[in-house]
């Protein structure tokens, strides 16, 4: 039987609560005993040890169960450093991204919403009155896994992200996957009828950078169409699919897995927006050419046509979405879509005013 594990933000808290336990009680643990919110978990702690009166290192290891996940196994260390702070005028617990944990172009700690979370749960009970915490999370190997990823083309550079939604790292076939979205989407259903769907983990961290509530967010993984006619299934009121151009796209195209195994046509889909456009012919040849999708939009971006072509494709989008939904669900759910480029900034959307007013007009 396939075995579950836990996702990087579970380990990187453990290491923390390690080296804080250590310094108000210096007898090492094996383990550190977790809040994941809702769930329990015991993690496994490798060593711990002071490196000032006040300031101690905690080490774990990774385990994300029986996944295909380069981090299997990787290290994770969390330095905690316990400073005075009788007036409160500092935060009581500040996180800060030591070597290989990734930061954005402005210099933030890729730390995202959920990990925060367990940080908040489970270190901010356990600090000392009157004292803070500084927490630096160190992945020793994070830069070089990073090179393996496409965080850095997603404006998160030297290393990996503290990211997911859940501690659970839960492995899955296609078939057990795709069953257990959709029971996640019909929990979320139960609990708002605007929902949030997002095409893979750099939609996620655009949505929390966007304050989505998370109580409205689906995940879809590749099953963008089965996910949205689920949705209309259980009488969702309206839903906006948030994703990367070179993904979400080839919906435009009656594409409704974006797997690459299955079908492509992303340029073919480019092209046929400029024709709608009027663009020209030789426009059209020269992103039938284009390597990717990127370099596609990069190349309109230089001409100045890319806010018109991919506001088409959002249209396009809308239009195929909300048929596919009658279709196979015989029931019409108002969609709305935003593309993305790769660093995870707002290209087009069909929103009404949406650059004005982003997502405050929308029902979360």
């Amino acid at each position: 039987m396939a075995r579950t594990g836990y996702t990087l933000p579970v380990f990187a808290v453990a290491a923390a609560k390690a080296a804080l336990r250590h310094l108000q009680n210096p007898d090492h643990q094996p383990t550190v005993e977790l809040d994941l919110l809702p769930e329990a978990a015991t993690i496994p702690i490798q060593q711990v040890a002071n490196l000032t009166p006040d300031c101690a290192l905690g080490m774990t290891r990774s385990d994300p169960g029986d996944n295909l996940d380069l981090t299997r196994n990787t290290p994770i260390w969390a330095r905690v450093e316990l400073q005075s702070n009788p007036r409160d005028d500092k935060p009581q617990l500040t996180l800060q991204a030591g070597d290989g944990l990734g930061r954005s172009l402005t210099g933030e700690p890729a730390i995202y919403h959920y990990a925060k979370q367990l940080f908040d749960a489970n270190i901010l009970p356990f600090i000392p009155a009157g004292q803070c915490a500084i927490v630096s999370i160190i992945l020793p190997q994070g830069k070089q896994l990073a090179e393996r990823t496409s965080n850095a083309a997603f404006g998160i550079v030297e290393g990996l992200s503290l990211l997911g939604t859940s501690g659970i790292s839960q492995p899955f076939s296609a078939e057990a996957h795709l069953a257990e979205l959709r029971q996640t989407l019909k929990t979320k259903a139960a609990q708002s009828k605007h929902l949030v769907f997002c095409i893979g983990s750099n939609g996620l961290r655009v949505a929390d950078r966007l304050h989505i509530p998370k109580k409205n967010i689906v995940q879809t993984g590749n099953w963008v169409g089965a996910m949205l006619v689920e949705a209309g299934l259980q009488g969702i009121e309206s839903a906006l699919v948030l994703g990367y151009q070179g993904k979400l796209i080839k919906l435009a195209g009656g594409i409704f897995n974006t797997s690459s195994h299955l079908a492509d046509a992303k340029l073919e889909i480019i092209s046929a927006a400029i024709v709608r456009q009027g663009g020209d012919l030789a426009t059209a040849q020269a992103i039938l050419q284009s390597p990717t999708a990127d370099a596609a939009y990069q190349l309109l971006l230089a001409q100045n046509q890319a806010k018109p072509i991919f506001t088409d494709l959002a249209q396009k989008i809308r239009q195929k979405a909300t048929q596919y939904v009658q279709k196979y669900a015989d029931v019409e759910l108002p969609i709305d879509t935003v593309l993305f480029d790769r660093q995870g900034q707002i290209i087009a959307g069909t929103l009404t005013n949406f650059e004005q007013t982003g997502f405050k007009q929308w029902q979360l």
